[in-house]
């Protein structure tokens, strides 16, 4: 490996500790109570090395958000072997919680934070929010696939994914800040059901299956 190499290995590999730092800091102390002090103590290097990359956290937040979907995008691409278009469908709802409970720490940057989002819409004009449309239009087109094997006839495919990610989404979100175990746990519900986001999982399939 040539110098040059070597200096651009060496910017990558500051770039990604940068980034693991934001992303570990952001998990357990919060967002806004993570500064770039902070996170370039954590990697034992100054405020003034981490500006020479990011220009501030936001810029920071939104890296990881793209590193993040590339992720999730990478494993849906996995699906494209599935011949059945609904067992694609499913096969991506188990995906997206496998991730989501896998990696709490990008899923919150991803689908809970406003910072990342605020980047690209404070951003310039042409700035599009390529990687979750990326991920966002893999699940369309499978769903007018789906309807080109019968199912959700009546309805408008992107007005149906939005509402098969928002379920998707509030399932994980509930599962991930503890309030779907605080509802079974303290009202008695479904205390024979060993994993209740999965079992609600499969109910809700079930009721796609019928539309």
């Amino acid at each position: 490996m040539g110098i040059k190499e070597r200096k651009i290995k060496h910017k990558e590999d500051l770039k990604q500790s940068i980034l693991d730092a934001a992303k570990k800091l952001f998990q357990e102390d919060g967002y806004q109570a993570t500064s770039i002090r902070k996170i370039a103590a954590e990697i034992e290097f100054s405020p003034t090395t981490i500006y020479l990359y990011y220009k501030d956290k936001q810029e920071i937040a939104h890296a990881l958000h793209e590193e993040g979907f590339k992720i999730l995008s990478d494993r849906f691409r996995l699906l494209a072997n599935i011949d059945s278009p609904f067992e694609r469908l499913k096969a991506m709802g188990r995906i997206y919680i496998q991730f989501a409970l896998e990696n709490r720490d990008y899923y919150d940057i991803m689908f809970v934070m406003k910072d990342p989002i605020q980047h690209i819409c404070e951003g310039p004009q042409e700035e599009e929010w390529t990687e979750g449309a990326t991920a966002f239009f893999a699940l369309v087109e499978t769903i007018k696939s789906c309807q080109e094997e019968g199912y959700f006839k009546a309805y408008d495919p992107e007005t149906l994914s939005l509402l098969v990610w928002s379920t998707m989404h509030g399932l994980c979100t509930l599962k991930l800040d503890g309030r779907m175990d605080m509802v079974v746990s303290h009202k008695q519900i479904l205390t024979d059901v060993p994993d209740v986001l999965q079992h609600t999982f499969s109910i809700y399939i079930k009721m796609l299956e019928r539309l």
